[in-house]
């Protein structure tokens, strides 16, 4: 964890200083002054179709930083090229209105997406937005079959739901309950 927490004090700290940097310049001799492990730097790539391993890390502490509009840029690019982390987090995003309006319907087909991809993580997040009927019909039986194929992937937090009889209070207590409220039947 504090790992975590180092890796995204640095990445804002780089974030907040990037105005005093100069400009990264194409020209006819190539790129030069590219920005690394900074918010400018990400985009700036991401800009120029440079693709950079550390690209959706970026996102990731633009999001938590509050970043919201550099994160879903970020997420957008990486989610266009197939990358599932991206894919998920963007879900998250439009979940919560980051950046954006709260758009359940499109979190809950880009969870549908991510699972296509081989991904636990959209497999469960799908499998409850079935069974909370959020951004899709309720269908209780098929989210509970996405659970199921969530934790057979490896995904504790399905593993966790099916143990507590899909008891979505077990793995999301009260915080969003207002959210799911309204099914779409």
């Amino acid at each position: 964890m504090f790992r975590k927490l180092s890796l995204i004090a640095c990445l804002s700290a780089g974030m907040a200083t990037a105005q005093d940097r100069p400009e990264m310049v194409d020209d006819e001799f190539g790129t030069s002054n590219i920005e690394e492990l900074s918010m400018r730097g990400a985009l700036m790539q991401l800009r120029h179709k440079n693709e950079h391993p550390l690209i959706g890390v970026i996102g990731y502490g633009a999001a938590k930083a509050g970043m919201h509009d550099e994160a879903r840029e970020i997420f957008t690019q990486q989610a266009e090229i197939g990358n599932v982390q991206a894919i998920t987090w963007l879900s998250w995003m439009e979940d919560n209105g980051l950046g954006a309006p709260e758009n359940p319907e499109r979190a809950a087909e880009l969870d549908r997406q991510a699972m296509s991809l081989g991904s636990a993580v959209g497999a469960f997040n799908y499998g409850l937005d079935l069974l909370r009927g959020r951004g899709v019909k309720y269908d209780a039986k098929a989210g509970r079959a996405i659970i199921r194929q969530a934790a057979a992937m490896g995904d504790a937090s399905a593993q966790h739901l099916i143990e507590n009889d899909y008891d979505l209070d077990s793995v999301t207590p009260d915080a969003d309950e207002w959210k799911y409220e309204k099914r779409l039947f």
